[in-house]
């Protein structure tokens, strides 16, 4: 289960007269334990899901919601790690960075209700935008915490009152949403200004796995471990798959024959382990002409070899670009050796194709950690925004 799927299954059981409070990292700026997104649900009695940092803020944050939101109005608190005070205040980060926090107070009967929306982004498998506003400047009729909903076809949800934020609003939360990539935006208005968080809510990565040996289990509890939507195809049509795999999501019988109406999509990562060399190049050709952004054998150079001289002497013509999603042998350098330690490496590699990185030591990046591959201004804007913040250690802003 990952930490939004957590954070959604703590607040549907929460008890009544148990209040709930969401904290979200909505801007980041420099060296920081986590990302704008990254969520954490506390309750009135001291339960806390989901983290915002290495472990440093989550407590004084819990406090925020006993000190500062008796009104129950959204604040944003921010943390400026980058002053040299910081080990005097007792945080001691070490991260260099400065992390804003929004923290909500939370009710099942919103009229826009985040996490419902965010449970059905997970639950049906699409992509939605939850943009928010943090920070606000001047005289301006918009509350801290008021949001937009984008679904994924075209309509809105929201408790924005200004018309003029809200159309432009949406032009940027329709671009994220084809972009799939959250970012921040700051609207200009005749009295003062808004920021707002918009954030793209993303669906469990989707792992169909081809094989349901023993070996196949820990690749399905891996990635259930990180929330994706594991699929198991077991191509010997064995009824004793269900007990093997009772982490599935879903389990499909299918013969060799019938792999082809298996769906795959352009998100789909494959997994092919049948052990079945006949099966494995059946059930390589049909993904290879798929959508899918990664497909991965198991088997040994001299076995991935004959695979390959197979599939170029196939009559459909596989290009470079097309062989360039296959990932055989499969997995990452990691000296594996039992099924556990092989799955390990299976899904760090599928990982690593999903985040668009080349899965080698952090000590040898030269970029940030969480700098985006796909947008090489992200760095330098982070250094323009490093210029406008001021010096204090622990502020908080209430609107």
């Amino acid at each position: 289960m990952n930490e939004l799927q957590a954070i959604l299954q703590a607040f549907e059981s929460t008890q009544d007269g148990e209040t709930a409070f969401l904290a979200t990292v909505v801007k980041t700026q420099g060296s920081t334990y986590r990302r704008a997104g990254a969520k954490m649900l506390m309750t009135s009695t001291g339960k806390m899901v989901g983290t915002i940092s290495g472990g440093c803020l989550e407590n004084d944050v819990l406090e925020h919601t006993r000190q500062s939101m008796s009104n129950s109005k959204a604040i944003v608190v921010t943390y400026d790690n980058t002053a040299p005070e910081d080990i005097i205040w007792g945080f001691g980060l070490g991260c260099n960075g400065v992390v804003q926090v929004l923290i909500e107070c939370l009710y099942k009967d919103n009229t826009v209700n985040k996490l419902a929306f965010m449970r059905e982004c997970l639950n049906y498998n699409h992509f939605g935008i939850v943009a928010t506003v943090f920070d606000i400047q001047g005289e301006v009729n918009i509350k801290t915490g008021a949001s937009l909903l984008l679904y994924p076809n075209g309509s809105i949800s929201t408790d924005i009152t200004d018309i003029n934020v809200t159309q432009s609003l949406i032009n940027d939360a329709q671009t994220a949403l084809i972009n799939q990539k959250s970012t921040v935006k700051k609207y200009h208005l005749l009295n003062g200004n808004v920021e707002v968080f918009i954030e793209v809510i993303q669906p469990p990565t989707p792992l169909v796995i081809f094989g349901a040996g023993r070996d196949a289990v820990p690749v399905a509890k891996y990635a259930k471990t990180l929330g994706w939507h594991v699929t198991v195809v077991d191509c010997r049509a064995s009824n004793a798959t269900y007990e093997r795999f009772p982490m599935a999501d879903e389990i499909i019988l299918a013969r060799r024959e019938t792999i082809h109406q298996i769906c795959i999509t352009e998100r789909t990562a494959a997994v092919v382990m049948t052990h079945n060399y006949l099966d494995d190049i059946e059930i390589v050709k049909m993904l290879l002409l798929s959508s899918n952004r990664y497909v991965g054998v198991l088997g040994a150079k001299q076995r991935i070899e004959r695979l390959l001289a197979d599939l170029r002497a196939a009559e459909t013509i596989y290009t470079d670009n097309t062989l360039e999603k296959l990932h055989a042998p499969i997995g990452i350098d990691i000296g594996a050796e039992t099924p556990e330690e092989i799955a390990m490496a299976i899904i760090a590699e599928v990982q690593a194709v999903v985040s668009k990185r080349n899965a080698s030591f952090l000590k040898n990046r030269k970029k940030p950690i969480h700098s985006s591959a796909n947008n090489p201004l992200t760095d330098i804007l982070h250094l323009q925004w490093q210029s406008q913040v001021g010096s204090a250690h622990h502020t908080i802003k209430n609107n």
